[in-house]
């Protein structure tokens, strides 16, 4: 991988750079495109934006070089937002797919980041560069860390499996995998060192001041321990490492590195174990590539000393060296060598154990110089020269005459006697190869045995271990031997082990967050395949079926891959080759893909033939380390056969050695030697390789794994190149992929509370209230206010989870909010200033204006003398009224007097009160004090609940190592078991022995009784020839005869054709009658077709009847329009209530306020229904180019259809040519009918799926239609309700109007809103347009998909057609295989007379030669014709496989479309689930209504009641002026007393919530003790079920035995009816075949007419839609009318603002008349002016007054609220003190109950140990009691003996007989013994029926629940169907409200109207605004200057108006 580089900064290569993640610019470039994932060729997957879609297609933009491309929608894959880029655990990536992983990791690695998580993966990139993060710093960064604290590493992994094995005492295990050159080797190695470092026991005692309990040197001897484990890399590496293509230091063995620890923590060990070393690497090397690295390394780095001794040649002169000397780039043989002797003596090997070792080396070597060439006259192999030999069987302690005897005429066992037998030049070759290899081998497995021995420290105990698994990954190549399916068989049984454990630690966290959740267990996905792979019986397995074919002698590839075809041709993850002419001989289907398989040599591999003679003279080598390799003892190393790389032949462990002659049997090229058995029949690779495996898995299962998945990057070696195809296939088969598919089927994503709130609350701004709220009650708010459907989330204890892409949907909303509120923000600011800049204007515009008339007057009256007189009058005129001042002050004080006696008469009364209050807030004290009590006595109880659970843990400990005694006994018990299995394992291995002598005696008898009839047959032949001359004559006569017989048998044949000729004729005719009868069924469909027609005439009707409706509907608006002018006009009348009106006025405008916010709501919601409406255009899109694509199908089905019939017609003519042919052909066509019934019989299982698929599609579409009906009658109930509801809000509506009347200050308020709401209903009938033409649309669209629908059904026909012309042909065919098999049995007849009468011929036949070679002539003629029919018959095989194919197709198509009409289904649940949701929501909505309405009423009395009370106060107002600053000062006393309270309050609550903390703590407590007691007896009850198990499975054996012989007995009586049977069984199988095939035809048609049904069902749905989308049109045109009303509405605004012009023009004419009197009157404005100031100085007073009372009013209900609000406050504190008494007595009781049940637990636990006391005593006497008697018996013998020796040779006669009968009764156990097996097999047989229909079951549930969740979900898409119908609702509701608040306005301008008319009429003075406008009143006076032109006049109400308009109060 990589190693320190100290220039560069680490943490580059560590940690993201999140400022570059986390951009605002990359962020909001993501929101403004929508961007995703298309495929490329060139990069996988490319970014590019969706700028159009076109139906099935969509046209996108690439990011990189923005060209446009079209894309299929199903090609493109979500992107995620930037947030997610570089994440470091892909798990958390919100779209999961291929792309966004590969374009994780992808941008990981260019930034340098190789390690990346992906859920429990750990994936690493090679990086083909050094990199400094594996330093000692780095250990230390990583040392004690959690996971999630650090960045992804190897060490990270390597830290949490070292805490997990000392935290939870759990066995670890770190599985590496990958292909050769990913960097497998290189991160075990970090794993080894990273756990050196930290476990070392030398550097943990310096470090953490341990206190050494040993001697100094057993410390030193363990210091040493970590140094050789790092040091046995190097060894390994150099004889088990080789350069291949990929990788310079490629792995070519499996290892399983265990490194122990002690229960400190410390390594005390390790140990290895290798799985099958690629040893066929040493014998032969692809191109460019090395053997092992020890012999390059030996070749270059011994001195010449060792050279001489071992015989060292150079690198040319090795045969089994084949490329030469290759170097690897970058290292030296020499010093690897050299370091590899280092490693050596450091893992403290001998000299003479090294020297021996590289003997062996150099011998393996000398194998391959060994020559021998072919003898002339005969194919026996000889040695020419025999130097090498010398060499060979110098090195390894032989002697040269018995090495080359052995090798060239081996011995070989015949009956009791050896044979020599001569071996040819092949044979011989092979044989030196296969010794070389397995010497290899077997020094391979010496040098692991001895690592292991320098490892293993005996003085430590071990108490756990963390494993590391290094083996080779998944294997696809374009051919795959033995060799790749034992690798993918492994990687399916990890990948199994992966999944299940995933899972199960994702379900701990659902349940540990408290999430429901159903278990599914995904390890059982990969079931089907591993059952294909290694399934002993029924069917049996392709290892069960390998290792069968290898017991029969002539057994080949080929019968086994047939064997293979026939019993496991129907398994859904088996495949037969798709062409004839194709390699492969079959495929499986693996998780990480289809893989192809060529059968070549297999049973060679699976075998393993061995030279006996030359293993047992290295057994008996001169040499004790050669001697040592061969012994039996080294065969019992652990092994198994994992592989790194494709191109290593499989070469199995040599567990015993297979003799030759089994070899002799079965092949040509095969030789022979002495059969030999070692302990038990031959073992066959694939036995020892399950064996290897199963203990693999089983130790991995015991442990908790880790996973590192590595990837090589590129084939180039080049760093920073990363190939996407090639990391993606990886990612396939790594199983990367298969985590990412597991992981979707949860909540993949998850978010802390906090920060989901943190980030997502500006979506919901009004869910959570002010203050202090908990994190999962603030985020279940959240989530309610964002309406996410439940599916998609769930809320657990700490964290928030969601399903994959639902993140990155509120990212996608998150934006869209802030852009919205940043623009919003903006344009406030810019409206501000813009205003701001306008008034200025405005007001600077005004001054010129007064600047300029002012001038012009005073110039005008500079000269005027009457001016003069009166500005020096007017000074004069203030003096006469001081006297009337003086008056009006005295009386203003006596008023204040009054004031002040009735403020003074209200401070007693506060006083009063004050002092109550305080007497309260003592009582409050009390109970604080009380409370505070309380809490002391719970702390109390907290503290002897924290001793109790102390003493329970003490308790619990003892309990712990007592239960772990228990289980030491446990293990000597399995101890005990294991050495009985063993001891049964002996038993059997012994059986097996005597099985194979009795096959020798059988081989014995066959080659005897082949001798005897050779004997006869020379016998016959001297006959012969003594009488040839005699028998000339008849000879040829008899020759004469048999032609004649010939020439009728050829008559016969040529008859027998002719009859399968009419046969064929009579099929055909049958045929035309079936295309007759599918016209009818034709015709029947068009009728079918007809009806429907008039259906949808029926649906137009009803539409035309609803569209009635609405019209009558419109009739009813037009009258409420009449009555609301009648009501306008009474308004009119009530123009004298205007006080009253004023305040009327401001409820009703708090009222306004609260409409205002529902028109936002309602708009909110008119934007949800909308995006609602996007969503089903898209779908309709969808749909279309769906039926666009079937269309294009049924054009290639038609096409299909007329190749199809071409090729019957091609095929009968070919069927003609067949019955003229031989024998060889009739059996082949039988193989290929046996194919074609198997097919049929797929077909059929296919259809009965099919069938039920569609029987249960049909019972939901039927329950759905009754959802569908119920859920339309409640959809009109509502639609009545809402009709109801309209009219009592019209009914308030006229109320409100009727109490509404005119007033000055809402008038330019009203003008602002009369605009805003005009162009706010502009942009509304705007966006109504565009929905009534999207409406138009989509009933546009609606049709075309109906048909489409149509013309989906027409085709669907078509389809069933074919299907049935299909089963037509499939009868033909069987017909024509009943007559092929008849012709067979009569053509077998003639052959057997043919072979008798071959065999008279044969002796007439030597002499007649002449004759014979005519008769070649005719058989070669012949054989030219059979070719000639054979290549007939491939081409007809083609054709049919071509038919196949497009079946397929077919299927397929048919398939997809099952598939859409699923999913349509879906969608419309979840149309249902909306709209019930939405009519939830319309209830409760009502319900608010109703609760509005009864406040407003009651808001309505108290303001009667006010009215009433300030009418009284307004008496009083002038006497409280004085009283007023002493009530403030009270006010603020007792806010003071206020915060006191308050803060007191806060208090108890802090008090309160620390008592609710404790109690938690000590329910926390109880809740672990619990679970720890519940463990405990789990571990209890396992304990006595292994126990009962043990017991059970002895009877089970015995009650087995009794039946075995039973079964034998009867299997002896039945075995003569089996023949008799049999051929009875097969002509039924032929008929029940018949049977079937009429039934599935049968079923078929059921299946065809329940399809109709669904199709008429789909029709009703969308007819259904069709009416749903009518209400929505129904709902677009009330809206119109609504637009209309306003329209109305606005000209009645018109005519009033054209009155208002007309009133002005008349004040003109009023204004001159005025002018005409001005003399008369001027003297009375002064008058009036003056009163009018005095009256305006009185009113300010009484305001002012006024104001105050009301201050003090509201203080004081202040204060009675805040009195109230603290009394019920208390009362809930009591409340909650009694709730928590009462919880504390329940802890106590249940705490009783626990302590009770300990101590029941204790006593069981002291009775049990008594018991296992007890038998552990009994059986050590025991023990001694057969110790005595032994020795008793010894001393007996020995006193036996010298009695009686005469009698012992008369003993040993008789034993010598009963030896004999002994071995008769073995022979007669054997027997026995195979009838056992055979009813084992039988019993198998069986069991694996029963499991399979229990599978057959367990697929049927899973069908139910899928089709449960199918209906789940469509129930949900009704929900959101509803809620769209209660949006449109409220945004009809929306209108209705601004349609009221624009009729207001009207009226509100009519009121002003008939004002002014009304002060025009009285003369009086006009204001056109009440007292906010600085200068108001128009006033004529003699003296005053405020006399305006009328070009002024409208100046100034302008002026007025515009000053009015700010202060109007805006709506929020």
């Amino acid at each position: 991988m990589a190693h320190r580089s100290g220039l560069e900064d680490p943490e580059r290569y560590l940690f993201v750079d999140r400022a570059v993640v986390y951009n605002p610019a990359t962020q909001a470039d993501w929101t403004a495109k929508k961007v995703v994932w298309i495929p490329s060729e060139r990069h996988g997957f490319e970014a590019a934006s969706i700028k159009e879609e076109r139906g099935e297609e969509v046209v996108v933009e690439l990011s990189e070089n923005g060209k446009k491309a079209v894309v299929n929608k199903d090609d493109i894959q979500k992107m995620n937002p930037p947030k997610f880029s570089k994440v470091e655990d892909m798990a958390e990536l919100t779209c999961l797919n291929e792309a966004s992983v590969l374009h994780n990791l992808k941008d990981r690695y260019y930034s340098g980041l190789i390690y990346t998580y992906s859920g429990l993966f750990c994936v690493v990139i090679n990086p083909y560069k050094n990199l400094p993060i594996y330093s000692e710093n780095i250990i230390e960064m990583y040392r004690g860390k959690k996971r999630h604290e650090m960045p992804p590493h190897i060490y990270a992994i390597s830290e949490s499996a070292y805490r997990c094995m000392l935290q939870d005492r759990e066995d670890q295990s770190i599985l590496c995998t990958g292909e050769s050159g990913a960097g497998k080797t290189e991160n075990t190695k970090k794993v080894i060192q990273y756990l050196a470092h930290v476990a070392s026991s030398h550097k943990g005692r310096k470090d953490h001041n341990i206190p050494p309990e040993s001697p100094k040197a057993l410390n030193k001897l363990q210091g040493e321990l970590e140094r050789q484990l790092l040091q046995a890399n190097p060894i390994l590496e150099s004889f088990g490492n080789a350069k291949t293509v990929k990788n310079d230091n490629s792995s070519r063995f499996g290892k399983f590195i265990r490194v122990n620890f002690d229960v400190t923590g410390y390594i005390v060990g390790a140990n290895i174990e290798t799985y099958l070393l690629e040893k066929s690497r040493a014998v032969r090397q692809a191109k460019d590539e090395r053997t092992f690295h020890v012999f390059y390394q030996l070749l270059a780095g011994a001195g010449e000393h060792l050279k001489t001794d071992l015989l060292l040649e150079g690198f040319d002169n090795y045969r089994f060296l084949s490329n030469g000397n290759i170097t690897i780039p970058g290292q030296q043989d020499k010093d690897n060598f050299q370091e590899t002797m280092d490693a050596m003596h450091i893992m403290s090997f001998s000299h003479e154990e090294i020297v021996c070792m590289l003997k062996v080396v150099s011998a393996v070597l000398q194998f391959g110089n060994v020559v021998f060439k072919k003898e002339r006259n005969t194919d026996q192999a000889s040695m020419p020269e025999n130097t090498a030999a010398q060499k060979l069987c110098h090195l390894l302690g032989l002697n040269v005459m018995e090495f080359t005897r052995a090798i060239l005429s081996p011995r070989i066992k015949v009956g009791r006697d050896y044979v020599q037998k001569a071996q040819t030049k092949e044979q011989a070759d092979f044989a030196v190869e296969a010794l070389a290899k397995a010497t290899y081998e077997r020094l391979f497995r010496w040098l692991v045995h001895r690592i292991n021995k320098a490892l293993d420290r005996t003085k430590r105990q071990g108490a756990s271990f963390i494993g590391i698994l290094d083996i080779a990954g998944f294997e696809i190549f374009e051919l795959n031997s033995f060799e790749q399916m034992c690798i993918n068989y492994t990687n399916e049984k990890l990948q199994q082990l992966f999944n299940h454990t995933m899972f199960i630690l994702e379900q701990e966290e659902y349940q540990r967050e408290g999430i429901e959740w159903s278990f599914i267990d995904f390890g059982l996905d990969l079931q089907p395949c591993i059952d294909l792979i290694e399934r002993p019986t029924n069917p049996p397995g392709v290892l069960a079926l390998l290792d069968e074919e290898c017991w029969f002698p002539k057994a080949t590839d080929k019968t086994f891959v047939d064997k293979v075809l026939q019993e496991q041709g129907t398994h859904p993850k088996f495949q037969k080759p798709r062409q004839l002419k194709d390699k492969a001989d079959f495929c499986i289907i693996h998780y990480a893909g289809r893989v192809d398989y060529k059968a070549d040599e297999w049973l060679m591999k699976n075998m393993d033939p061995l030279n006996d003679n030359v293993a047992t003279l290295l057994n008996q080598s001169t040499d004790k380390f050669v001697s040592e390799l061969w012994k039996d003892d080294i065969q019992t190393f652990q092994r198994a056969c994992f592989y790194d790389k494709a191109s290593g032949l499989l070469e199995p462990p040599v567990d015993r050695i297979v003799g030759l002659d089994q070899v002799a049997g079965m092949n040509e090229t095969a030789f022979g030697a002495a059969y030999k058995t070692k302990k038990g029949m031959f073992r066959t690779v694939g036995q020892l390789y399950k064996e290897s495996l199963t203990k693999l898995m089983a130790t991995l299962r015991n442990t908790n794994p880790n996973f590192v998945r590595c990837i090589i990057p590129n084939h180039e070696k080049r760093a920073g190149k990363l190939d996407p195809h090639l990391v993606l296939d990886q990612l396939r088969c790594n199983g990367v992929l298969e985590g990412i598919r597991i992981c979707r089927q949860g909540f993949p994503n998850r978010i802390v509370f906090q920060e989901f709130r943190q980030r997502y609350e500006i979506l919901t701004p009004n869910a959570i209230p002010k203050g202090f709220m908990d994190g999962k009650q603030a985020c279940e708010r959240m989530i309610r206010a964002l309406e996410l459907d439940p599916n998609l989330f769930r809320i657990g204890q700490s964290k928030i989870f969601f399903r994959a892409g639902v993140l990155a949907h509120l990212e996608e909303e998150r934006d869209l909010k802030i852009t919205d509120i940043i623009i919003y923000f903006q344009s406030v600011c810019r409206g501000y200033l813009a205003r701001k800049a306008f008034v200025k204007k405005q007001q600077q515009l005004n001054c010129l204006k007064v600047l300029q008339r002012n001038c012009s007057a005073y110039l005008k009256l500079k000269h005027w003398q009457w001016w003069r007189l009166f500005t020096k009058v007017k000074p004069l005129l203030q003096v006469t009224r001081q006297e009337e001042e003086m008056q009006a002050k005295d009386d203003e004080l006596v008023k204040v007097k009054e004031k002040q006696t009735k403020v003074e008469g209200e401070l007693v009364e506060m006083e009063r009160k004050h002092s109550q209050l305080i007497e309260e807030k003592n009582i409050l004290a009390e109970q604080l004090q009380a409370e505070t009590e309380l809490f002391a006595e719970a702390e109390e109880m907290r503290a002897r609940l924290a001793a109790k659970k102390q003493e329970l843990e003490e308790i619990l400990h003892d309990l712990e190592s007592r239960v772990e005694e228990e289980e030491e006994r446990t293990q000597g018990l399995q101890s005990e078991k294991k050495k009985m299995q063993s001891h049964i394992q002996d038993l059997e291995e012994q059986l097996d022995e005597e099985e194979a002598a009795k096959q020798k005696l059988q081989l014995e008898k066959v080659t005897a009784e082949a001798k005897m009839k050779k004997f006869e047959e020379d016998i016959l032949l001297l006959e012969d020839q003594n009488s040839k001359f005699l028998k000339e004559k008849k000879l040829l006569d008899d020759r004469v005869n048999e032609m004649m017989s010939q020439l009728t048998e050829e008559e016969e044949k040529a008859k027998n054709l002719g009859k399968t000729k009419n046969k064929q004729e009579v099929m055909m005719v049958d045929l035309e009658e079936r295309l007759k009868k599918e016209e009818k069924t034709r015709q029947e469909l068009e009728k079918a077709k007809r009806k429907l027609d008039g259906e949808t005439t029926d649906l137009q009707d009803q539409i035309a009847e609803l569209q009635a409706q609405i019209e009558e509907l419109k009739v009813q608006l037009a009258k409420k329009e009449e009555e609301l002018q009648a009501i306008q006009a009474r308004g009119d009348e009530e123009v004298t209530q205007k006080n009253n009106a004023l305040k009327q006025v401001r409820e009703l405008q708090a009222q306004l306020a609260e409409l205002q916010e529902d028109l936002e709501s309602e708009k909110v919601s008119r934007n949800k229904a909308e995006k609602l409406k996007r969503d089903l255009s898209e779908e309709l899109e969808a749909l279309k180019t769906e039926l666009e694509d079937t269309l294009d199908t049924t054009a290639a089905q038609q096409e299909l259809r007329t190749k199809r019939e071409q090729e019957v017609t091609e095929l009968k003519k070919a069927i003609d040519e067949e019955t003229k042919n031989h024998e060889a052909q009739i059996q082949e066509m039988r193989q290929r009918h046996s194919t074609a019934l198997e097919e049929v019989s797929e077909q059929l299982e296919q259809a009965k799926r099919f069938k039920v698929n569609l029987e249960k599609n049909k019972q939901s579409t039927e329950s759905a239609n009754k959802v569908l009906v119920s859920e339309v009658k409640g959809l009109q109930q509502a639609k009545t309700e809402s009709e109801h509801k309209k009219k009592k809000l019209e009914a308030q509506l006229q109320e409100f109007m009727a109490r509404v009347t005119e007033g000055e200050k809402g008038k330019g308020e009203l003008a602002d809103r009369s605009h805003k709401l005009q162009t706010e209903l502009d942009s509304v009938s705007a966006l109504l347009e565009d929905a009534e033409r999207k409406g138009i649309k989509l009933v546009k669209d609606t049709t075309v998909l109906e048909s489409a629908l149509q013309d989906t059904q027409e085709l669907l026909q078509e389809e069933t057609r074919q299907k049935l012309n299909m089963s037509s042909r499939i009868r033909q065919l069987e017909e024509e295989k009943s007559t092929l098999q008849e012709q067979q049995e009569e053509d077998e007849v003639a052959c057997r007379n043919l072979e008798k009468q071959l065999c008279t011929l044969q002796a007439q036949l030597v002499e007649t030669k002449n004759k014979l070679e005519d008769d070649v002539g005719m058989v070669e003629g012949l054989e030219e014709v059979k070719r000639k029919l054979q290549k007939d018959m491939e081409l007809a095989t083609l054709r049919l496989e071509e038919k196949g194919i497009a079946f397929e197709k077919m299927e397929k198509t048919k398939t997809r479309l099952q598939q859409e009409l699923d999913d349509l289904m879906v969608d419309l649940d979840h149309q249902r689930t909306i709209v019930s949701n939405l009519e939830k929501k319309q209830k409760k909505f009502d319900q608010l209504l109703a609760e509005e309405k009864n406040i407003s009423a009651r808001y309505a009395e108290e303001r009667d009641k006010a009215e009433a009370e300030a009418r009284e106060k307004e008496t009083k107002s002038l006497s409280l002026a004085r009283a007023l600053d002493e009530a403030l000062e009270a006010k603020e006393e007792f806010e003071r007393l206020n915060k006191q309270l308050r803060s007191e309050m806060e208090d108890l609550m802090s008090s309160k919530d620390d008592v609710g903390k404790n109690v938690h703590e000590l329910e926390k407590s109880k809740r672990t003790l619990d679970q720890q007691l519940e463990e405990m007896r789990t571990q209890l009850e396992e304990l006595e079920d292994e126990l009962q198990a043990t017991e059970d499975a002895k009877l089970r054996l015995e009650v087995n035995m009794q039946a075995m012989k039973a079964q034998y007995e009867r299997d002896l009586q039945g075995r003569d009816d089996q023949n008799d049977e049999k051929k009875r069984a097969l002509v039924k199988q032929v008929r029940e075949m018949e049977a079937e095939l009429e039934n599935e035809r049968k079923q078929r048609a059921l299946a065809m007419a329940a399809k109709k049904k669904l199709e008429m069902d789909l029709m009703d749905m969308v007819g259904q839609i069709d009416g749903a989308n009518k209400a929505r049109d129904e709902a677009i045109k009330q809206l119109r009318k609504l637009q209309s009303q306003m329209k109305d509405y606005q000209r009645e605004l018109e005519d009033a603002r054209a009155s208002r012009d007309e009133i002005f023009s008349q004040s003109k004419e009023n204004e001159k008349k005025l002018k005409s009197l001005e003399a008369e009157v001027l003297q009375l404005h002064e008058d009036l002016a003056a009163s009018e100031r005095a009256r305006r100085h009185a009113e300010q007073e009484r305001d002012e007054l006024a104001d105050e009372i009301s201050n003090s009013t509201s203080g004081k209900s202040a204060l009675m609220d805040e009195k109230r609000r603290l009394e019920a406050r208390i009362a809930q504190l009591e409340e909650e003190l009694e709730e928590e008494q009462g919880n504390m007595e329940l802890l106590n009781d249940r705490f009783r109950k626990t302590t009770m049940q300990v101590d029941t637990l204790t006593l069981e636990l002291v009775a049990e140990r008594s018991l296992a006391q007890k038998s552990e005593n009994s059986r050590q006497q025991l023990e001694r009691q057969n110790k005595d008697l032994r020795a008793k018996l010894g001393e007996l013998e020995g006193s036996v003996k010298s009695r009686f020796k005469a009698s012992i040779t008369a003993l040993e006669a008789k034993i010598l007989q009963l030896e004999e009968q002994l071995e008769q009764e073995a022979k007669e156990r054997a027997a026995a013994n195979k009838l056992v097996r055979r009813t084992e097999k039988k019993l198998k047989e069986v069991c694996m029926q029963v499991e399979d229909e229990r599978r057959h079951s367990d697929q049927y549930k899973e069908q139910m629940e899928k089709a449960n969740s199918r209906m789940k979900q469509l129930k949900r898409q009704l929900e959101e169907a509803e809620e769209e119908a209660t949006r449109a609702n409220a945004y009809r509701r929306k209108l209705q409200r601004e349609l009221d608040d624009a009729t207001e306005a009207s009226e509100g301008l009519s009121r002003e109207v008939n004002t002014l008319k009304s002060r025009l009429r009285r003369g009086g003075p006009i204001s056109f605004s009440s007292s906010r406008s600085g200068r108001r009143q128009l006033q004529v006076d003699g003296t005053s200057l405020d006399l305006l032109s009328d070009d002024e006049v409208e100046n100034k109400t302008t002026d007025a108006n515009a000053n009015e308009t700010p202060a109007a109060p805006q709506p929020e």
